[in-house]
């Protein structure tokens, strides 16, 4: 119950910040223009990386653990939908974001901009993965509890 309590946090951390990213600071970095956007986009991408990467990562790996502890296939699955975000970004998103961070791209362009809105839309992806997956391991958190 202890690492489904503790994958239910990881979870809920992962969601708050991805659901930050594309609520605030995207929205926030663009409207400062394309050029700072992409500018401020650079530094920050970094660090996010690492940060929820290792979140869905880790609970995802958390979360796999707890199913086998509570022999519980839903939040095997919940774990899936928590870790799912690593392989989506490597595959979907990493193209758009590969192109944001070369130093060759004109950041005061419309291919910019265009860039910009590419990387939220997708972003999106990882928010809502996140968001349905701390959902179902607090649904699952309650079951085993009750």
């Amino acid at each position: 119950m202890v690492l489904l309590a503790l994958t239910t946090v990881v979870a809920g951390v992962f969601f708050g910040a991805a659901l930050y990213v594309s609520l605030v600071e995207h929205p926030a970095r663009v409207s400062c223009g394309t050029e700072a956007a992409v500018q401020e986009f650079r530094p920050s991408y970094r660090r996010g990386a690492v940060m929820q990467g290792s979140l869905s990562a880790i609970g995802g790996l958390l979360g796999l653990g707890a199913a086998w502890q509570l022999h519980d296939v839903h939040v095997g699955i919940n774990a899936v939908l928590l870790a799912l975000p690593v392989p989506l970004t490597i595959l979907f998103i990493a193209p758009t974001t590969k192109r944001l961070l070369d130093p060759s791209l004109d950041a005061t362009g419309v291919q910019a901009a265009s860039l910009l809105a590419r990387w939220n839309r997708l972003h999106w992806i990882r928010t809502t993965l996140g968001g349905l997956a701390f959902t179902l391991f607090i649904f699952r958190l309650v079951m085993h509890c009750a």
